[in-house]
């Protein structure tokens, strides 16, 4: 049932993607009511990428969250916040990147046996940890995407390109308030994690623990401080988008380097 299930929302990314890249190349700007039809089966592959979601995370003795779970449970957060900022802000480029990861993703999760449980009678906070850690993962992944098509976006206007796909983005203006919008956001779920796995978690810095442990709170401290030097000393262009991906590399090495390393090499 999942396999068709997926396919069907794999076939459904795929198809709004396409409808999205052949409707820009034909006319750069269009109405929000022409990108909502564009979108309609990017959403219907969401809501089915969340009931696959659901059906394969719940096991017989605890929710499976292996590497791809956890990987496809982060791009359906970004796709389904991507599509909601380019209804609002036009970002068809974006959404155009995101919807094929989603898809495979997806696929990944469906075809690959889960080698990670988390008992159903775990603590609750536990388990607010592993959501909490979730979003603020997802909003930061988001922050890096924004920031590498913000840095090819400044490259193309330095070089004085403007045309092609960027004229078909937002101002900079408007791209640099969504990535400081994101980072904020996912800063703020970055604490709260960080926050419940000291409070619920036993010992942060036990073996397995430890460099996932100490890699956040490298993170956590690289967004503080592009925060802090956004908000008192204007930081922006290159200096934001080096500190945005600095802190996403520790983040990503700290959640899914050591997933990897514990279920595939271990």
């Amino acid at each position: 049932m999942n396999v068709i299930t997926g396919f069907i929302a794999f076939t459904l990314y795929l198809l709004s993607s396409l409808a999205l890249l052949l409707r820009l190349r034909k006319q750069p700007f269009f109405s929000n009511k022409a990108l909502l039809h564009l979108l309609l089966p990017g959403f219907a592959a969401v809501l089915l990428h969340l009931f696959i979601l659901q059906q394969q995370l719940l096991g017989v003795s605890g929710f499976q969250f292996g590497f791809f779970d956890a990987a496809s449970s982060v791009t359906l957060v970004i796709t389904l916040l991507t599509l909601v900022i380019t209804i609002k802000r036009h970002t068809e480029i974006f959404a155009l990147l995101i919807m094929p990861l989603a898809a495979l993703m997806l696929l990944a999760q469906v075809f690959s046996p889960s080698s990670y449980m988390l008992p159903y009678d775990a603590p609750q906070g536990l388990k607010i940890h592993v959501l909490v850690s979730i979003i603020a993962y997802s909003l930061l992944a988001l922050a890096a995407g924004l920031s590498l098509v913000l840095s090819l976006q400044n490259r193309m206007l330095h070089n004085h390109h403007p045309g092609g796909w960027l004229k078909r983005l937002p101002p900079l203006q408007v791209m640099e308030k969504l990535l400081f919008d994101a980072i904020l956001a996912g800063f703020i779920g970055l604490t709260l994690a960080l926050l419940s796995g000291f409070v619920f978690l036993e010992n942060l810095f036990d073996q397995h623990l430890a460099h996932k442990t100490i890699l956040s709170i490298i993170a956590w401290l690289v967004f503080a401080i592009l925060l802090v030097g956004r908000f008192t000393l204007g930081w922006r262009g290159r200096i934001a988008i080096r500190w945005t991906l600095g802190g996403f590399i520790s983040l990503m090495l700290a959640y899914f380097g050591s997933k990897f390393v514990l279920e595939f090499i271990l």
